[in-house]
Parts: C-alpha cells; structure tokens; sequence
C-alpha cells in the first residue's frame, strides 16, 4: 500500500478565531497575550503581526517596541479548545487515521481512501480530498487551514507550510529530492538551533548540501546523522500516533529549607528550564503548553499554565514563561516548600526560519 499522508495546519489559529469573532479586527496587527504595559508574555499573533517579528513567547513589551500599532488582547483559551474539538471533527474521515499533535494541526492518514496504481497517483487522488476538507472548514468554521499532501510526516509538514495562509500543496515522491534542496537544513525535523550552528559550521547550509556531503554525518551529529541522511532525501517511515495518551515532560525541586529568595527561585527555574529544553530537543519535539507547579511549608499545593501558539523548545522561552506565570499569579506569595515546571501538548517543533526558493 502506497502512503498518502495530509498534513493539516490552522492559519495563525488564536489570532484567526478572535478576527473571526470580532471583524473590527481583521486586517489589524493583532497580539493574543498580555498587554505591553504589564510584565507579560505573546501567546500567538497574526500574519499581520508577524510581519513585524512578532512572535510566541515574546516578551509583550518587545513586540510592541517592533509592531507599535500592535492591537493587544487577552488570550481565551477555552474558545479556542472548543474551536479545535469542531475542526478536529471536521477532518475524522472515514477510514482516515489522525494524529492530533496540537490545538490546530493534525496527521491524515488516508493511505486507505487514496490507492491508485503507483504512488504519485495515490498522493494526487488526495488532492480533492483536502480541497473539500477546507472548503468544509472555511464554510462550517469560517476559518482558513493550510494542508499539505506526501508520502510522509516529513514532507507532508514541510508542504503545508509551504504557501501559507490557505495552503494546499503537494509534494511527489518523483520530485521530494529537488524540492528539499534549496531548503535550509533547519527545515528538517529534529534540526534545532544548536544543530543548525554545527552544520553550518561544517559549510553545510542547505538540505541540498546535506544531500551532497560526502562524509559520515555521525561525526557531526552524532546517532542523528543516519536519521538526518534519510530526511534529506525525503525518507521518513514515522507512524502515525491515534492514542489519546497524555504526554509531558516535568523536574521539580524540594528545597531543604523553605524559601522565597527570588535568586534561588530563579536559579531553579533557569535549571529546569535547561532540563527541560534538553529533553524536548533530544525527542525533537516541543510544547505548547508551560505549567508551574508549587508547594507551600503548609504543604497547600498549586498549579498554573499558560498555553501559546506555535510550539517551544528552547529553555529561555520556558523559563521566561515560568517566571511569568509566578508573577502573573503572585504566586510566591510566601516561602516555598516546592517549585516545579513542565510543559506539555507536545507535538513536532515549528521552524521560525523555513526560507523556500523554489519559482
């Protein structure tokens, strides 16, 4: 059987939901988060917006200094749940498997609804498939989505992504190879910032060079090399998860002594942070989802969390959310016992710098 898997991307969600519902927004560099005269944080922003440099996990005071015209509004993170389980059930098609790997984007496998006689042919009879999908969001949720068709996870994330807004592009296996190689190499899944600095250092700037490079990848990337070797060629034999299981990653500490010193505090954040960062990177993954978690001398125990758009990996962008989050809710309010972080809605990590140069 021949793999035909779609690739589904909500177009700037949060931000599309709140034009949606109040038309006096659209058009407007809209900023889904804090406002910039309180010590906040961005959860998501327009095209608009981005066009600024506005971005997830932005200090609010940065991006009103970068997109002054900036309209600000508070986040309604109950609506846009209720927004993704009625576009969730829009794209369960018969016979389809789904992955839902955040609020707004998901795997279609429909291997069992598209068979022809070879594979480009297969990935081509998905093509009205996903065309009647956002029709079908656009008519029952006044929404755009971007979808992207391909053999694989790889190549079906790289095509949605590929014309956004309202994307619907297709990548054949006879032209996978041509496709990837203008992309930069942290195009690829799993290629973050720290592995982008040590391919470039080695001369190694696009996935075309990858392709080309003679030597053992290993010696750069270690156990990823084979792995990294594969993806540049469009090779990708990921399943598809269905299960419904919760997954997150967590470090919490338990002081010897109860504490609201704002350096300890901090200092133990920055640590989790940096643990926390590393885990996701090593699964090539990130969160969209940030909790922090404490334990008073009375052993009272609490948790807060705050959710973003697009998904993050790096530990300053997690300590930056935890230090938020505490002072959001004034939450050190008296020694601790415990202090913890962890994120969750885990999913595939999104590239800031994709850079297409195909006419």
């Amino acid at each position: 059987m021949y793999r035909v898997i779609l690739h589904m991307d909500m177009d700037a969600f949060y931000a599309s939901v709140e034009q949606r519902d109040n038309p006096a927004l659209k058009g407007k560099p809209l900023i889904v988060g804090s406002p910039p005269t309180q010590r906040g944080v961005v959860c998501a922003a327009s095209y608009e917006a981005r066009k600024f440099g506005v971005r997830s996990a932005m200090p609010s005071s940065v991006a009103k200094r970068l997109c002054p015209e900036g309209v600000f509004i508070t986040p309604r993170m109950q609506r846009y749940r209720e927004e993704s389980a009625e576009i969730m059930r829009i794209i369960m098609l018969p016979e389809a498997v789904v992955e839902q790997v955040s609020v707004d984007e998901a795997y279609m496998d429909v291997s069992a609804i598209s068979q022809q006689a070879d594979a480009d042919s297969s990935l081509a009879h998905a093509l009205p498939v996903a065309a009647a999908l956002k029709r079908k969001i656009q008519a029952e949720r006044g929404l755009t989505a971007s979808i992207g068709i391909a053999a694989n996870k790889l190549l079906s994330k790289l095509a949605s992504d590929f014309k956004k807004p309202d994307g619907l592009t297709l990548i054949a296996e006879r032209d996978k190879v041509a496709f990837l190689r203008p992309l930069e190499v942290r195009s690829l899944h799993g290629v973050g910032k720290v592995t982008q600095e040590v391919l470039n250092k080695a001369g190694i700037e696009t996935i075309g060079d990858l392709q080309d490079h003679p030597g053992d990848l290993r010696a750069l990337v270690g156990s990823f090399g084979p792995v990294l070797k594969r993806f540049a060629f469009g090779e990708d034999d990921r399943p598809l998860d269905s299960s419904d299981e919760i997954k997150s990653i967590s470090s919490e500490n338990t002081f010897l002594r109860d504490t609201d010193d704002r350096k300890i505090l901090r200092a133990c954040l920055r640590e989790q942070a940096d643990e926390i960062a590393a885990k996701l990177k090593r699964r090539q993954i990130g969160a969209q989802t940030i909790q922090v978690k404490l334990r008073y001398s009375d052993f009272t125990t609490l948790t807060r969390q705050l959710s973003v758009e697009e998904p993050i990996t790096e530990a300053r962008d997690i300590y930056r959310l935890g230090c938020y989050i505490l002072a959001r809710e004034k939450l050190v309010s008296r020694p601790l016992r415990l202090l913890g972080i962890g994120v969750s809605s885990l999913g595939e990590s999104v590239s800031r710098q994709l850079v297409f140069s195909l006419k």
